[in-house]
């Protein structure tokens, strides 16, 4: 086995990311993403699930009419509509277009979800394949849930999609149940037990229930996977998927016993993180490894000596290495509109003219109310100026009344459906009598299911950041707003929920 043995990163985020609670994306959202992907130089980006709905189609669609570097795939279950579907959506990829089909192969899954017995299983995976080599050479097969399956059964079904065309088997780690050495046992035995194994590169899709996804996944590796499938932040149903930037730099950063490569482009890491955090409102744990506010924090005294004397006392990666610039100060009130419109383009952004006027505008106000502008405080003028649904509601004026001795009060004046509304509510403070005034003027009956609120940067001067999760008619939606007034940025993210939540429902009604 080669020491320099490169191992393919598969991204899902736009797939498997997508399906966390409240992270949907729309189309330029995904196409944001799928370019920063591309920066990043992952080797394989799924785009989507294109039979799901129209609008997974479409952005499945458009990603493979973009991206030029990696292989596109969109995954479909192991059925003939699926599989056309996908092929729709993929054949502007061309040869970089990959079908990646699935059926569950343990027994709980072949007893209580497909009641399928096991040589109904091994055809249908079979015959999917097949359907899909008809289209491309590239064609990925998962057996879903394969660490609960038999081995015997599993090795049997992973020769049989082998010997009708798979390029690429996938063994993922569906519910997040394995361990370490079991998963590394599991990946020797097929290695061992399937005659055609070399024939396709072995893949690994390894959930996080138990907090082992990584290490299950560099496991795997260790036993002779080939490709590992992740997200960006570790994002995924229930508690998320195998995180990109953690394998990438584990395998970077321990190359003396883990003697593999990637292609990837680490200095993107980071923005690439703060791009889907802006863009989901999903906020990265403080203390989330690689990425995490915390990660290169150091404030017991004893460290900070070290890393003053020798960075490498306590920093194993360099914060360069993720594309974290140490010089948070990047504009002042004095800087243009170039060097602004450059530093966004570091950052991942690719804004249109109008766009970027509306983003500079808001710039220079920001600049005139505070001395740092951080790329942090870029990043929320572009999720509460750019990245937004059409406006159903729009919020132009509000004012506030609250202290010890008064009820809290908030006058909050809207632009609904073309007019302009203005109401007054009590609350039990400022920010519930805000998003009571919104309530009552919209006649919304949206549900609050979490609100969070947080600095963007420090100091007293730094913008607030908010959060608001919504839920209406089974649909869940999230908002976000940043502005220098708290208040005020809990008003941009409840309105910003209400158009998201407004937009999707309308989407929902028009499908029906």
């Amino acid at each position: 086995m080669s020491n320099e043995r490169i191992i393919k990163i598969f991204d899902t985020t736009l797939r498997d990311g997508e399906q966390s609670p409240g992270a949907s994306m729309n189309m330029d959202e995904k196409l944001r993403i799928a370019h920063q992907l591309e920066k990043l130089n992952v080797d394989v980006i799924e785009a989507g699930f294109p039979i799901a709905s129209e609008g997974d189609f479409e952005a499945v669609r458009k990603v493979a009419q973009t991206i030029k570097g990696p292989q596109i795939a969109g995954l479909c279950r192991a059925n003939n509509l699926d599989i056309d579907r996908a092929w729709e959506a993929l054949k502007y990829a061309k040869d970089r277009g990959r079908i990646h089909t699935f059926i569950a192969t343990s027994d709980i899954h072949m007893k209580y979800k497909l009641k399928m017995s096991e040589q109904q299983v091994l055809d249908t995976a079979v015959k999917a394949v097949q359907r899909a080599k008809g289209y491309t050479h590239n064609v990925e097969f998962s057996a879903e849930d394969a660490v609960r399956t038999r081995l015997p059964f599993l090795a049997k079904v992973v020769q049989a999609v082998i010997e009708a065309g798979a390029t690429t088997v996938n063994i993922p780690d569906t519910v997040g149940y394995t361990i370490p050495s079991e998963f590394f046992e599991i990946i020797s035995y097929l290695r061992k037990n399937v005659p055609n194994i070399e024939q396709a590169t072995i893949s690994v899709h390894c959930h996080n229930d138990l907090g082992l996804a990584v290490a299950n996944s560099l496991a795997a590796i260790q036993a002779g996977a080939g490709q590992v499938e992740c997200t960006i932040n570790g994002i995924g149903e229930r508690a998320g998927n195998c995180s990109l930037e953690e394998m990438v730099m584990a395998l970077r950063t321990r190359h003396d016993v883990l003697p593999y490569k990637t292609n990837v482009v680490t200095e993107h890491i980071y923005p690439t993180s703060r791009m889907l955090s802006t863009i989901t409102g999903i906020v990265v744990q403080p203390n989330k490894a690689i990425v995490g506010a915390n990660a290169f924090a150091h404030e017991a005294g004893i460290h900070q000596h070290g890393v003053i004397m020798e960075k490498s006392t306590y920093e194993i990666m360099t914060p360069e290495s993720i594309g974290l610039n140490q010089n948070k100060l990047v504009l002042g009130k004095h800087s243009g509109r170039h060097a602004f419109k450059q530093r966004l383009e570091e950052m991942g952004y690719d804004l249109n003219k109008e766009d970027l006027d509306k983003a500079f505008v808001r710039f220079k106000a920001l600049a005139d109310a505070k001395k740092e502008i951080f790329d942090e405080d870029l990043d929320a003028i572009i999720a509460d100026e750019i990245v937004r649904m059409p406006e159903k509601y729009k919020l132009l004026q509000m004012n506030v009344s609250s202290g010890s001795f008064a009820s809290p009060t908030a006058t909050v004046e809207m632009e609904i459906d073309g007019k302009v509304k203005k109401g007054a509510v009590i609350g039990v403070g400022p920010v519930d009598a805000t998003f009571k005034a919104i309530k009552k003027l919209t006649g919304s009956k949206a549900r609050l299911l979490a609100f969070n609120v947080g600095g963007i940067t420090g100091g007293t001067d730094a913008q607030g950041e908010c959060t608001v999760r919504l839920e209406a008619d089974g649909r869940e939606t999230i908002g976000q707003g940043a502005h220098p007034d708290i208040i005020v940025a809990s008003a941009r993210a409840y309105i910003n929920a209400l158009n998201r939540l407004a937009s999707t429902l309308e989407r929902k009604s028009a499908q029906l």
